[in-house]
């Protein structure tokens, strides 16, 4: 039985471009893989802790070391790496916020960030340690950004997940979402997009 992880950070849950996109595939797979198990990672919902100086020193000590808050923190940490470990393939809902990714969605992939356990440095630079599977971004953005120089949403999103070891990484676009009549035609092609990739 294959299973989906979908992890959602759209400050507008269920209602938010990358949210129905997101869906859209999913019913698709679903259709497909019917008896598929979907996770949902909502970022929005149930927030992961900002990084902070605490998150840090608990998920650096060992743990034969670490204090009861402390085991707290990597027992969170290991559990949304385990999400990614067991999931056959990612679907990822991520707008653009101000030019980047939401807060949300930096604060979870901190704690995906665990060198020995996601990814290791070598004399050849660095190497991700998790199994490489496929991964959909679904990338919504109000205005036009794509190729521009301007976006440092995807290229942050394709860098750090190509870090822990997924590269494997297909991205749909929805662009000009705020830009009157142009949203019809961006989501509309970006269904078309998802049809295409199901199939």
């Amino acid at each position: 039985m294959a299973t989906l992880l979908h992890i959602k950070s759209s400050i507008f849950g269920d209602g938010g471009k990358s949210s129905q996109l997101a869906v859209d595939f999913i019913k698709k797979w679903q259709k497909i893989e019917p008896q598929g198990q979907v996770v949902i990672r909502d970022l929005i919902n149930n927030a992961t802790p900002h990084l902070d100086a605490d998150i840090v020193t608990a998920l650096m000590t060992v743990e034969a070391d670490r204090s009861t808050a402390q085991q707290a923190v990597a027992t969170h940490s290991d559990q949304l790496i385990n999400e990614i470990r067991q999931a056959d393939l990612i679907v990822i809902g991520v707008p653009m916020y101000n030019f980047g990714i939401p807060s949300q969605m930096k604060a979870y992939l901190d704690q995906l960030a665990r060198a020995g356990v996601t990814f290791k440095y070598t004399d050849q630079g660095p190497i991700g340690l998790l199994e490489d599977k496929p991964v959909y971004l679904f990338a919504t953005r109000g205005g036009l950004y794509r190729d521009s120089g301007a976006d440092f949403q995807i290229p942050f999103m394709t860098q750090f997940l190509n870090f822990i070891g997924l590269k494997n990484i297909d991205i749909i676009y929805a662009e000009g979402l705020n830009m009157g009549d142009m949203a019809d035609t961006s989501l509309a092609a970006a269904k078309q997009q998802i049809a295409q990739a199901i199939s």
